[in-house]
């Protein structure tokens, strides 16, 4: 019986990683949905190749385009919102798949859960800021989750799951980014062109971005302490210039154990969607020049300031997540387009965490989503305010 699977953000890299493994497997899968921001040549292109009838295009420009072309409206339901999504789905599926990126990925998220008894969720921002809202949907429509970022993955994999009774330490892996050996007095100056190379990965700009400040890392702590339900204390960062190493556990019991995999995010992709399918992934023999020189050493502070955001995480889900994650995507996004420099991320971000209304929303829970998405939008706006002094 074929897998009935939805991808949400499927015109993406994760996506389209998802629909290559599917490709490779049609016996095995039917795609029931597939969605995008503007991508509408290529989510035109997947749902023909897949034969999928039901496809989002959020941005109202782009649908409102689809929509005028009588010979697709045709073939395709094309939905401009998840506001319908209930009438799409008459059973659960088996899978879902959850890409699209930054905040804008919360909503269907929280919308697709009812529908699905398994979702696998690839989007920090969503994990990060509304993790007891998507908890209480997997709860009580019984669905399960599963962990797609390579380092949660690793520690997934390698847990058997989510039995953390035996953890006395998880140590999650950094490449450090295109600048790890560079000075640090040299870094105010470095241009965006240089910042989104990144040695190890093929990523988007703002995803490299978040790497060469390492506050991916600060993220993929925060995820961690809420997927696994494990204080800070647990977790430790260090870097790894090759991005072989996914993450150590070491037990209680005197024991450890380690992950490794090439970096492809078709791997924690494949185990996702193929695991109870007894099927083979064609990969690399295992690299022994790289595990006899994995370089281990804990990250300069001096090099990733952001890393002392760690010191201002609660150990619960708060709003102040939100804020940490509004205030960087627009500092991101200003860096990008040359409003500010590098050194400036670091700096403008610490300036808007430690005003006293957002230091204030530490020890407030998420209530719904409105809530995140206002208060989303507001940071944003002080944020920028910040850029363009």
């Amino acid at each position: 019986m074929k897998k009935r699977i939805a991808i949400l953000g499927s015109t993406g890299s994760i996506g389209k990683i998802t629909l290559d493994i599917i490709s490779k497997n049609k016996k095995n899968f039917e795609v029931k949905l597939l969605t995008t921001n503007k991508n509408i040549d290529e989510i035109i292109k997947q749902a023909k190749n897949f034969n999928v009838k039901n496809i989002v295009v959020t941005s109202k420009k782009h649908y409102l385009l689809l929509n005028k072309k009588k010979n697709l409206k045709k073939k395709f339901k094309i939905h401009n919102d998840f506001k319908e999504i209930d009438s799409i789905f008459t059973k659960k599926l088996d899978l879902v798949m959850s890409s699209i990126t930054g905040i804008a990925g919360l909503e269907p998220t929280l919308k697709i859960i009812k529908h699905t008894k398994t979702i696998g969720i690839a989007n920090k921002e969503t994990i990060i800021c509304g993790w007891n809202l998507i908890l209480a949907e997997l709860k009580k429509y019984k669905s399960s989750f599963f962990p797609i970022d390579s380092e949660h993955f690793s520690i997934y994999s390698l847990n058997n799951g989510f039995d953390t009774s035996l953890i006395d330490k998880i140590y999650i892996t950094a490449s450090g980014g295109p600048f790890l050996n560079l000075p640090v007095n040299s870094l105010n100056d470095v241009n965006p062109s240089k910042a989104i190379n990144h040695p190890n990965w093929k990523m988007g700009k703002k995803i490299s971005i978040d790497s060469a400040t390492l506050i991916n890392k600060v993220f993929e702590i925060i995820e961690a302490q809420r997927i696994f339900n494990l204080k800070k204390k647990f977790f430790e960062i260090i870097i790894h210039p090759k991005s072989y190493l996914h993450s150590i556990i070491k037990y209680t019991n005197g024991t450890s154990k380690l992950l490794v995999h090439d970096t492809t995010m078709k791997i924690p992709i494949f185990n996702y969607i193929c695991k109870d399918l007894k099927k083979k992934l064609i990969t690399k023999s295992l690299d022994f020049d790289t595990l006899n020189n994995l370089k281990l050493s804990k990250p300069n502070k001096k090099q990733f300031p952001l890393l002392g955001i760690l010191d201002y995480i609660q150990e619960d889900i708060s709003l102040f997540e939100t804020v940490i994650v509004a205030a960087n995507d627009e500092l991101v996004k200003n860096y990008l387009i040359g409003n500010i420099k590098f050194n400036q991320i670091s700096k403008l971000l610490f300036n808007i965490i430690s005003q006293k209304e957002f230091k204030n929303l530490k020890y407030k829970k998420p209530k719904d989503l409105k809530q995140i998405i206002k208060l989303n939008k507001y940071v944003r706006l002080k944020t920028l305010n910040l850029c363009i002094e």
